[in-house]
């Protein structure tokens, strides 16, 4: 692609974030920008005017966006529901999208995901900034070399207290208001699962076979809501149907297990609790800490936890991965730690020299479909349900033999 003309499509406190400190600053020209409520598109607008000196095309409806002539590239923001239809509507007009995370409401949406792109080849790129954490990436890149042996369990979590954004949902025209209203789910799987399945070389020579899932009952955001805004009537009179944590297991072809913890409605401080065990060491994200067989005293009275922790700073000076190397060295930018910085311009280096996406319409599909077979999981009282093969067992051509 020899220039990128990007619609945003999606104007709610993400999308403008991006569009502000990532979008914007990298240089790219934004033509259009979208969002159902006007008062946000004229926000986006201004932002993009600003910056840039030219004013964007402003739309209520996103079709008008794919229709624009003047837009080869969509970024969706939306809100969960409507990321499929839209990437779905873009790549059948030939337009190139990055898309936002969030669970899939059924698998049939992870399907047209893939169709779409089978049958156009729109290049399609899936949003989990995560992928691009320093420490994930440092520790794939240990994992890739061996340093940690075989991998043999992943864990990970969303560990976000949300209680007052989903609260005041109605006020902020916030969409996880409704969700939680509605459904039992892991509803946020990618951030924790999305660096664990790189790691793990899933739809590269593995694949995810089979999950189980739980969920607490739902008390935290009832409490919450009891405790700052009594005067809600119509809040204080619902039942809430997400649980307050649930809990999902993982069977992965290759032997390995994944455990995803959803805990998002309870008091907590922020974590994702990346973990990774092997058979000759360890990462830890709650202490920063790595333990490998081979360098650390394992006599009895060794209290290694203490003696590690935050050790991981040490191995960054040999272990960083060589994106983040090259990174650091020309200045780490924009938002979320700078991640949300790097995966934009890793979209768009591979959109320009026409490279294939790391992270495809695969693994945006089988991330995605662990919501609505959690779902189906909390439903049935955890039972174990089947993750479908993606990729048609294509996943099989990149064990080696």
């Amino acid at each position: 692609m020899e220039k990128i003309q990007i619609g945003m499509i999606g104007l709610g406190a993400r999308g403008l974030s991006l569009l502000k400190d990532v979008v914007l600053p990298l240089g790219k020209s934004v033509t259009a920008v979208c969002d159902t409520y006007q008062d946000r598109t004229e926000q986006g607008e201004e932002l993009v005017f600003d910056a840039t000196g030219i004013r964007p095309r402003g739309y209520l409806d996103y079709q008008e966006v794919i229709s624009d002539e003047n837009v080869n590239t969509i970024v969706i923001t939306t809100a969960w529901e409507s990321h499929v239809d839209i990437a779905v509507a873009a790549m059948r007009a030939q337009k190139a999208v990055a898309m936002e995370v969030g669970g899939a409401y059924s698998l049939a949406q992870c399907y047209d995901l893939i169709h779409a792109y089978e049958e156009t080849k729109t290049p399609f790129f899936f949003l989990e900034n995560c992928c691009f954490g320093r420490r994930e990436m440092m520790v794939k890149h240990m994992a890739d070399q061996g340093l940690l042996g075989q991998i043999v369990h992943c864990s990970g979590g969303y560990h976000h207290d949300l209680r007052r954004e989903i609260a005041f949902g109605r006020e902020n025209r916030h969409y996880r208001l409704r969700n939680y209203l509605a459904r039992n789910c892991e509803n946020y799987p990618t951030h924790d699962l999305g660096p664990i399945a790189k790691i793990l070389n899933i739809n590269n020579g593995n694949r995810m076979l089979t999950l189980s899932s739980t969920a607490s009952k739902a008390a935290g955001l009832s409490e919450y809501i009891r405790q700052t805004k009594p005067e809600d009537p119509f809040l204080n009179s619902q039942t809430f149907a997400q649980g307050d944590i649930v809990t999902t297991v993982i069977k992965c072809a290759n032997g390995e297990t994944i455990v995803l913890t959803l805990d998002t409605t309870l008091p907590r401080y922020y974590s994702r609790n990346f973990t990774v065990r092997g058979t000759r060491g360890m990462y830890e994200e709650a202490t920063d800490s790595l333990f490998l067989d081979s360098e650390t005293d394992r006599s009895h009275d060794f209290d290694w936890r203490t003696a590690c922790a935050g050790n991981a700073r040490t191995y960054a000076e040999t272990y960083d991965h060589p994106l983040w190397k090259k990174y650091l060295k020309e200045g780490v930018q924009g938002t979320h730690d700078g991640m949300d910085w790097l995966e934009f311009k890793v979209f768009f280096d591979a959109l320009c020299t026409r490279q294939p996406m790391p992270v495809d319409v695969y693994d945006a599909a089988s991330w995605m479909a662990v919501t609505p077979l959690s779902e189906l999981s909390v439903a049935k009282g955890g039972a174990v349900v089947e993750i479908p093969d993606f990729t048609d067992g294509r996943w099989l051509m990149h064990r080696g033999f």
